[in-house]
């Protein structure tokens, strides 16, 4: 009995930034503390049904590293994916609770997440997208093999990193996704 080949194609999201509005403070974003202070940003939720027409594994992927530094308990990161989950068509959002002194494979821009997401389902990432807010995101994309995009944020520090598409948003990535899917499709 052999190996099926990896043929699944997914889109791996940064939280923070990009599902949910990041929280600003003097030109620095940061995680809401609360499931009250979430904000699902607007479109995300039809860009994502978009990209789950096209047969997306769509996967969060999130660094929250104040877990680590004790300003911040995992149950309530949890309690906050699980709000984002209930909301939006995501299969799950993996998480690393590090901080970059931890030195683990999993805090972006390590690949680890996306590594795991691969692993738990069947994605080739070579086919798939990374869409952050911050360079960490695309170089984590990058290191997977992932086509990645940058949302466009006063605070993503862009010239540290060089993403495939830099765009205003979710929606804005789902519509390039969507043609890029599209168009490989009617090539073939």
């Amino acid at each position: 009995m052999g190996i099926d080949p990896v043929t699944r194609r997914g889109v791996l999201l940064d939280r923070d930034g990009v599902l949910n509005r990041a929280l600003v403070r003097e030109g620095k974003p940061y995680p809401p503390a609360t499931v009250a202070e979430v904000e699902v940003l607007p479109g995300v939720a039809d860009a994502l049904r978009e990209l789950q027409t096209l047969g997306m594994v769509l996967v969060g992927v999130t660094n929250q590293p104040d877990v680590a530094r004790g300003t911040q308990t995992r149950g309530r990161i949890e309690a906050i994916n699980r709000f984002l989950l209930d909301r939006l068509p995501l299969q799950e959002i993996l998480v690393c609770f590090h901080d970059d002194a931890d030195g683990c494979e999993c805090r972006k821009p390590r690949p680890g997440l996306l590594l795991r997401a691969a692993e738990g389902y069947g994605l080739d990432l070579a086919r798939s997208f990374m869409v952050g807010d911050r360079w960490s995101d695309i170089e984590a994309g990058r290191a997977a093999g992932c086509v990645t995009f940058l949302v466009s944020a006063s605070y993503n520090e862009a010239h540290r990193c060089r993403p495939d598409f830099v765009v205003s948003g979710l929606g804005d990535a789902a519509r390039h996704i969507s043609r890029r899917v599209r168009q490989e499709s009617s090539d073939r």
